[in-house]
Order: structure tokens, then C-alpha cells, then sequence
């Protein structure tokens, strides 16, 4: 039996790059969903100051349309930055979760939309329901 070393050689060259390649497509989707995850965060927060600054205009008696239309428009920017990223990602997008129950054991699920919310939350953060 006689070895091809130039074959082996070749076969294995190929393998590496095959196997470079799925590395490389791997880090990318990685990399994307790390930015899903950090577009979620500044949402969450876009929100949490959003609510904050009509509760802060409400309870003062006072209105500043301008300010709250720049956190809605900041807010949904975000959101539509999200879903670009998730539909570039395609089907490997997972719907990455703010909390995860074993983080937060205290969370709870909205009743209207099934998002996750803190135990203590009047109001959910992703749709708005009143708890």
C-alpha cells in the first residue's frame, strides 16, 4: 500500500480551510447577536427613561412634547436596528431574554404579550400592559 502525501496533503488543507471558515462564519454570528443583546439593553433603558420622564412631566403638571418625541424616536430606531440585526442573522437568531429565570428568579411573565418582567413591575416593559 502506498501513501499519496501530496493527496493527504491537499485533503488535509482543505479540511482546514473548511473548518477556518465555519469558525469564521461562527464568530460573525456571535458578534451579532452580542449586538442584539447590547441594542436590547439600551432599549430597556431607553424605555425605563422614557417611563421616567412622563411620569417625572406628569406628575409636576408640566409638558415637554419635544423631549418625549426624541425618546419615542430613539426608542424605535432601536427596535428597528434590532430586527435589521436579527434578519441579517437569520434563522440562528435567538430571542436573547433581558433576565433569564435562573438570573431572576423573582420575574414574572405579562399576562398580554408574555414577556418577562420584574415581580415588582406596575407596568410591562416591552408592551406596556398595566400588571
Amino acid at each position: 500500500m502506498e501513501f499519496d502525501f501530496n493527496k493527504i496533503k491537499e485533503t488535509g488543507l482543505e479540511y482546514a480551510e473548511k473548518g477556518k471558515s465555519a469558525a469564521l462564519d461562527l464568530t460573525e454570528k456571535a458578534k451579532m447577536q452580542v449586538k442584539i443583546l447590547n441594542d436590547q439593553t439600551k432599549l430597556a433603558k431607553a424605555q425605563r427613561e422614557l417611563g421616567a420622564l412622563v411620569y417625572s412631566l406628569a406628575k409636576s403638571g408640566e409638558s415637554n412634547q419635544p423631549l418625549t418625541d426624541k425618546y419615542i424616536d430613539a426608542i424605535g430606531a432601536l427596535e428597528q436596528e434590532i430586527e435589521q440585526t436579527k434578519t441579517a442573522l437569520g434563522p440562528a437568531a435567538v430571542e436573547m431574554p433581558l433576565a433569564a429565570p435562573a438570573e431572576n428568579p423573582t420575574a414574572r411573565i405579562c399576562p398580554q404579550c408574555g414577556a418577562e418582567v420584574p415581580e415588582d413591575a406596575l407596568f410591562c416593559n416591552k408592551c406596556g400592559a398595566q400588571l
